[in-house]
């Protein structure tokens, strides 16, 4: 900071000035169709498709393929104008850009393309309206960014370049521990809900154990989608509603919903219990969560509430445990007849093992610490990745902030 600080002194005390891309840059165009020699789906160049074709969408899915041409021989920033609305990078010299990818050309004595590329991250990068967001070039001419003079921008890009490289290698770094983590956890989880066969008797972790069929121990209820051309099912609900996106964006113990519905949406037995789990057994197989509050779910899953008599016998939280070791055996045993579904006749017999509750509460503590550790953002790795994340952001916002001259009075 000390070198950029400097720099702004000699050059630009006053401010820098702001500009839309429109004038920033020599060139602002969306792709175009596909060149008439390409070879889809090729993720190397070859000797005679060696220059490759982008689409929308991040780095792991925007290369198209290769062609024998180009369009672009410049240094440039692209910027996905449909699907991952924004996303931008910068691209060498020697490329073809295709539909959904908007390409920028900065003016060389002006602007430098990784300074611009990185201005980006902290700019705000807005769709037009209409039934499918989408950004226009149009949209993106008016974007006004700080442009300060050259060797301010290069000294920014060389900083950013270092910071960017260390973070990326440490969080690899961190990641790598991360992953040695979770199958750390995931070993101790499977041994500590392994049973073992000793002369005839089953032991876990060398307490007695009882296998019993889930019919016997679970209601089993399938869910459903209230009709989506009721706008009263779905206007100002209360009632928790579960997709599997519930799970993968907020986990495996959920106490409220992404979507609700009203009342006037329920049918035949009511809701859901509170501490019910529920189990995807079509589509997507294998995926759960313990729902902690009375709701609904969609027909994806299968809802598990505890009959009343295994009340006193079965710790919920051990059961939610359990279910790796059920979702592992639901993607072993599927039906296929169009759409892939769980053979439910076999799963109702399947049989699962419930030790005394105290050891039941003791395997529950144990990985309730190692999940803690594993997977909680606010707490062991994860939360060290977030924070090195965090911390990149706020030098490059701080290195990308300008006064603008045109304020001073």
């Amino acid at each position: 900071m000390n070198t950029i600080d400097g720099l702004i002194q000699e050059l630009c005390p006053d401010g820098v000035e702001w500009n839309t891309l429109g004038e920033a840059c020599q060139y602002i165009s969306a792709g175009g169709d596909l060149p008439n020699n390409y070879k889809k789906g090729q993720t190397i160049p070859s000797a005679d498709f060696p220059y490759p074709i982008f689409s929308n969408g991040t780095e792991k899915n925007a290369l198209y393929g290769y062609t024998d041409s180009f369009k672009i021989d410049a240094e440039a920033v692209t910027i996905s104008a449909r699907g991952t609305i924004g996303y931008h990078t910068v691209r060498n010299p020697k490329f073809t850009p295709i539909v959904r990818l908007i390409t920028l050309i900065p003016k060389q004595e002006y602007i430098i393309a990784k300074y611009l590329n990185y201005v980006l991250d902290i700019t705000i990068i807005g769709s037009s309206g209409g039934s499918i967001p989408q950004l226009t070039v149009p949209n993106v001419k008016k974007i006004s960014i700080p442009i300060p003079p050259l060797p301010i921008q290069q000294e920014i890009v060389s900083i950013l370049d270092k910071f960017t490289k260390l973070e990326a290698e440490l969080e690899a770094e961190l990641e790598a521990e991360l992953e040695a983590r979770k199958k750390q956890y995931e070993f101790y989880r499977n041994q500590l809900l392994t049973p073992a066969d000793v002369d005839g008797k089953w032991y876990l972790n060398g307490k007695d154990v009882i296998w019993v069929e889930i019919e016997e121990v679970f209601h089993l209820r399938n869910g459903y989608t209230p009709s989506k051309t009721r706008s009263d099912f779905w206007t100002n609900g209360k009632i928790p509603w579960f997709r599997l996106e519930d799970i993968r964006e907020n986990g495996r113990i959920l106490s409220d919903s992404i979507q609700h519905i009203t009342s006037d949406a329920i049918k035949g037995k009511g809701l859901f219990p509170a501490n019910s789990i529920i189990l995807t057994t079509s589509a997507t197989i294998g995926e759960h969560a313990l729902i902690t509050m009375a709701f609904l779910a969609n027909q994806r899953f299968t809802c598990m509430s505890v009959k009343q008599a295994y009340y006193s016998k079965l710790n919920v939280f051990y059961m939610q445990y359990y279910m790796y070791v059920v979702d592992e055996w639901c993607k072993n045993n599927i039906n296929v007849s169009g759409f892939a579904s769980v053979d439910m006749d076999k799963f109702r017999k399947l049989k699962i093992p419930i030790p005394p509750l105290d050891e039941q509460e003791r395997i529950v503590t144990i990985l309730d610490k190692f999940d803690a550790l594993v997977n909680d953002i606010s707490f062991g790795l994860p939360a060290e990745i977030e924070a090195r994340r965090k911390q990149y952001e706020y030098y490059r916002k701080k290195l990308l902030t300008f006064k603008n001259i045109s304020d001073v009075s």
